[in-house]
Order: C-alpha cells, then sequence, then structure tokens
C-alpha cells in the first residue's frame, strides 16, 4: 500500500462539464504544499462521461483512483466509498463542481499540523436566494434545538478529517447515514472559518427543492427521538384540553341550562384529531422503516468497476459482512 499523506475524496455526479477544470484546479492548490497526496474520485452511477473522464483521468496520472457505482446511490454512498478507499493521514472531503474552493485545502492542512482532527470550511450565504436563505437558517435552527448533536449553518461536506477521525466514521455500520451529524457526533478536537459562497462552474445543481427537504428530514430524524416524544407530549395535551372542554360543557349545561356545541364542533374536533393522527402514524412509520432497512443489512453501494488497490478493499469488506451474516 502506498504511503501518502493527503487524500482528497470527490463524489461526482453527472459532472463530466466541470471535472477537468476541477482537477486542474485541485492539482495546482496540492502540489506547492509538498506533501505526497491521492485523489480518490467516487462516480455516483452519472448517466453523462464523467465515469470515462475518471478512467482517463487515472490512466494519466498514478495518483489518481476512481470508483464507480453500479447506480446512482446517492451522495451519502459516495462519500462512505471514497473515505473506505483513502489511505492518507488526512482526507479531505470536497465537491467537484468548484464551490468547494480547492486553493482553500493548504490553510486547511496547516490548520491541521496545529492539531485539529476535524477542519471544517463554513460558506457564508452570499448570493443566496432570500427565500432559500431563510428557510436554511430556519432548519438550522430547528436541528440546533432538537437534534442531540451540534450542526453549524453553512457546514457542509467540505472538511478534513484525521486518520482516526476517519476511522472513527468507517467504524458506524448504519445504512441510513447523516454525514453531517456523524462527522459532528464522533468529536474530537475541531475547528472552523468562514469562507465566501461560490456558484457551480457548470451544469446544474443535484440538490432540488425535494430533495433538500428529504434529507433535512433525514437529519432531524437520524439523530433524535423527539419527533415520538413530541407526539406523546401533543396527545397528553389534547386529552387535558378535551377533558377541561368536557368539564366546561357540562358546567355550563347544569348551571345555565346551555345547549351543547352541536355540529360544527363535532366536525371540527374531528379533523384535528385525524390530522394529528395521521402526522403522528407518519412519524413512527418513519422511524420503523428506518429500522426495517437497517435490518436488510443491505450493502451501501455496488461498484460497477475500480481501480484493483479498492477492488481489494471491496473484496475484504463484502466477506467480512457475509461472515458476519452467517455468524447470526
Amino acid at each position: 500500500m502506498r504511503t501518502v499523506h493527503t487524500s482528497v475524496v470527490v463524489p461526482c455526479f453527472n459532472e463530466s462539464e466541470v471535472i477537468d477544470a476541477f482537477h486542474a484546479a485541485l492539482i495546482a492548490a496540492l502540489e506547492p504544499t509538498a506533501t505526497t497526496f491521492e485523489i480518490c474520485y467516487v462516480d455516483d452511477g452519472s448517466s453523462d462521461r464523467t465515469r470515462i473522464r475518471l478512467r482517463d483521468l487515472a490512466a494519466t496520472d498514478p495518483r489518481v483512483r476512481y470508483t464507480s457505482f453500479s447506480r446512482n446511490f446517492g451522495k451519502e454512498s459516495a462519500m462512505l466509498a471514497g473515505l473506505r478507499m483513502s489511505q492518507g493521514e488526512v482526507v479531505v472531503l470536497m465537491d467537484a463542481d468548484l464551490q468547494h474552493p480547492p486553493e482553500l485545502l493548504p490553510r486547511m492542512l496547516e490548520l491541521h499540523r496545529h492539531g485539529y482532527d476535524q477542519v471544517i470550511a463554513q460558506r457564508d450565504r452570499t448570493g443566496e436566494g432570500a427565500v432559500r436563505k431563510a428557510l436554511s437558517q430556519t432548519y438550522y435552527r430547528l436541528v440546533r434545538r432538537f437534534m442531540d448533536v451540534e450542526v453549524l449553518d453553512g457546514a457542509g461536506d467540505f472538511r478534513l478529517l484525521s486518520r482516526r477521525a476517519v476511522n472513527a466514521v468507517l467504524s458506524l455500520p448504519e445504512s441510513n447515514r447523516f454525514s453531517k451529524g456523524l462527522f459532528s457526533w464522533i468529536g474530537f478536537d475541531t475547528v472552523s472559518f468562514t469562507y465566501q459562497n461560490v456558484e457551480r462552474a457548470a451544469g446544474q445543481s443535484k440538490w432540488g427543492g425535494r430533495r433538500l427537504l428529504n434529507y433535512g428530514i433525514d437529519g432531524l430524524l437520524s439523530f433524535n427521538s423527539r419527533p415520538l416524544r413530541m407526539a406523546i407530549h401533543t396527545g397528553l395535551w389534547l386529552f387535558l384540553s378535551a377533558l377541561g372542554y368536557a368539564l366546561w360543557i357540562i358546567a355550563n349545561v347544569l348551571l345555565d341550562g346551555v345547549e351543547t356545541p352541536g355540529y360544527a364542533t363535532i366536525i371540527t374536533a374531528i379533523v384535528a384529531l385525524s390530522g394529528i393522527q395521521l402526522a403522528t402514524l407518519g412519524v413512527i412509520g418513519e422511524y420503523v422503516g428506518r429500522i426495517y432497512h437497517e435490518a436488510k443489512r443491505r450493502p451501501h453501494y455496488v461498484i460497477r468497476e475500480t481501480d484493483t488497490s479498492h477492488a481489494a478493499a471491496a473484496d475484504a469488506l463484502t466477506a467480512e459482512v457475509m461472515e458476519s451474516v452467517s455468524s447470526k
């Protein structure tokens, strides 16, 4: 196995328009640092020529390694595959669309040399639309209030991890992965700095409104059980409210002879309670679905092609999983 100081893990999905420019910028940023490095590209089942471009880069540059999935398994799986590929003492996670500026890497490496296990490049929200900015800030306020781990506003996947931090992340076996939460959960000495938000160099964002919403829900459910507790609190509050309302009606009838409320009150109560019950069932269903998904123990991804070293690592991992399953 080669000894390298820095591994750069780059998940890619339909990035053929920008991958050459990104690679050139990355090399230009790393070479002046005088550290040995490797670049681990992970093609997340792209439908364009991304896989072909990565194969060409690996053939012409010995510092490049790549893995291609059989289909799109998602960025979380791509980052996991990249971390498993990496051999460096430190690992940097970044996107290929140049929204994570490669010129920040020397600063991240310098901060690591000061003893930090995690260095987070935290973007500001320059250039974002007002609606998206407001929704993001609201989401992170909810995260800080309800999640069991701390996630910084603007702290994405652009970060440096020490080898022991990487090993800690790889030791976490769950299938429903929310890496922002996992990075926070493992702890270690962490520092962050802010950089100005950068637009994509080419192509279109893969994160639309619906996908961001689902990702946000995953984050809220992955690191706390408070939604279930909120359902209990809501049920108790409704029960006490209904009991108080019933006592009030009885008192009015006994004291003043007031007629009990009729059709409108009943329909309103039924609709309100039905909505709360359905929402509660949805929350419970999300947790049950996650348990079901974990119980199946499927691999996080399926590899279509890769370099030799990662193929050996993947075979070893598969053998380990099969041995674990057969022993149960």
